[in-house]
């Protein structure tokens, strides 16, 4: 059995952001985390997720993955992102990473468990320790590629590329 327990953050939503992950099984214990220096709280949820799946060497594993992301785990609790599959994610948000989590969820055998989060749970406070660290670290900080090109498309006037006059 293979615990994984997630966290995002993001400050500003949008703003910088970073993720959490602990992997735990028997004596084995991995501690994963990443920055971006534009991004979302559901997007680093999400992101963490599938990294800590990601991570697993072997398809066919028994998983439980321990999260305080109702939008991660109702959207596939409750069946949401297979319709959501099923219509090309029209409307939704995050398919590029929606779509990287189905590719990965279906190489194991995963169920989630809600946990409250800021309850003094100490893997959820301990993996949001590692994401906001994570968040603020702007030397580490990577870029949110999809993320950025879809916000600056949505929002020219806010494009960081592009200034009036040069």
């Amino acid at each position: 059995m293979i615990e994984i327990y997630t966290d995002g953050a993001a400050s500003g939503n949008p703003g910088p952001g970073g993720y959490g992950v602990i992997l735990r099984s028997g004596n084995h214990y991995k501690e994963l985390s990443a920055g971006f220096r534009m991004t979302t709280n559901n997007r680093m949820e999400l992101l963490a997720t599938i990294v800590g799946l990601t991570a697993l060497k072997t398809p066919g594993q028994e998983v439980t993955i321990f999260s305080d992301s109702k939008y991660v785990i109702d959207s596939v609790e409750k069946k949401w992102v297979f319709g959501w599959l099923k219509t090309g994610f029209k409307g939704k948000k995050n398919k590029d990473l929606w779509l990287m989590f189905l590719n990965v969820h279906k190489l194991h055998n995963v169920k989630f468990v809600w946990v409250k989060g800021h309850n003094n749970h100490p893997e959820n406070e301990r993996c949001d320790e590692l994401a906001v660290a994570a968040s603020k670290n702007k030397t580490a900080q990577t870029i949110d590629t999809v993320f950025e090109s879809e916000n600056r498309n949505r929002n020219p006037q806010n494009n960081d590329t592009f200034s009036v006059g040069s």
